[in-house]
């Protein structure tokens, strides 16, 4: 029996697909408030996949697992991954909704985003046959904990880089937080995850659970603490005109350069500079 082609890649980007719904809008809306759109875009988003995708726009190889729905907008999303050049093969299709998001961007460039994905399956390890893929940088969103965290003890075996986005404290993001090489966590995931009211004290309490920490701090940048010693970098100076995904792309902007052998710091500064982007 012929096995199946193996492909490398990358970054493998695992974790979670939504298809983003985004309106402008010229304030928050109030109880009971009406107010109209000035703008709409609809595309694919979620962290692991927009990472992926930032991969692939940035001149690397990249490949997403996790789950889309047969629904019109996990159709979308997967001809938009398959157009970026992302490879789709670990994707696994079904009857339940594709994740949808209600993004709401102020003048400012600030979003609110309400995510509905209740009726979305965690995925099996048996369901997604990782063998056939060969990656250089794995990227957890840890959305996906249950194919995550074995493949997260194989690349721990295997010496492959590991990275978690920890965008907010879940079942996944707790799971992987001690499991991975580079732990690139938002403000929010930090403060509640440790229970530090300061930063600089929530970046200590973390570097005790991976070796490589990043904090990022929206407009203010990020801090950072490794082997290499601790430091701060301030982010780009822009006039924002929407923030939906630019954490998202700072961590398939870093994945990418880690798997490049870029040193850390270089690999920061490209990260910041394609989220500013």
């Amino acid at each position: 029996m012929q096995l199946e082609p193996r492909f490398e890649v990358d970054v493998l980007c695992v974790g979670q697909a939504s298809f983003d719904l985004t309106m402008s809008v010229s304030h928050h809306p109030g109880p009971d408030e009406k107010c109209s759109a000035t703008g709409l875009v609809t595309c694919g988003g979620g962290p692991a996949a927009n990472a992926a995708v930032a991969v692939a726009r940035l001149g690397g190889s990249s490949a997403f697992a996790g789950y889309l729905g047969e629904d019109i907008y996990g159709i979308k999303h997967l001809d938009e991954l398959n157009r970026a050049g992302v490879h789709t093969d670990l994707i696994v299709r079904g009857t339940c909704p594709t994740p949808l998001s209600i993004i709401l961007v102020k003048p400012d460039g600030s979003r609110t985003v309400v995510n509905c994905k209740s009726g979305t399956p965690l995925l099996h390890p048996d369901q997604v046959d990782f063998a056939r893929c060969s990656q250089r940088v794995i990227l957890f969103d840890g959305h996906q904990p249950e194919i995550s965290l074995p493949l997260a003890v194989s690349a721990r075996e295997r010496r492959i880089t590991t990275m978690l986005d920890a965008g907010s404290v879940h079942k996944g993001t707790v799971t992987l937080t001690p499991l991975v090489d580079y732990l690139v966590a938002s403000e929010k995931f930090a403060r509640d995850f440790t229970g530090e009211p300061d930063i600089q004290g929530a970046l200590e309490a973390l570097s005790q659970r991976a070796p490589s920490v990043v904090i990022t701090l929206g407009e203010k940048g990020l801090i950072w603490k490794n082997e290499e010693g601790t430091g701060r970098l301030p982010a780009f100076s822009i006039e924002a005109l929407d923030t939906t995904g630019a954490g998202d792309i700072f961590h398939g902007a870093f994945a990418l350069e880690i798997a490049r052998k870029a040193s850390f710091h270089s690999a920061l500064l490209f990260a910041g500079a394609a989220a500013a982007l």
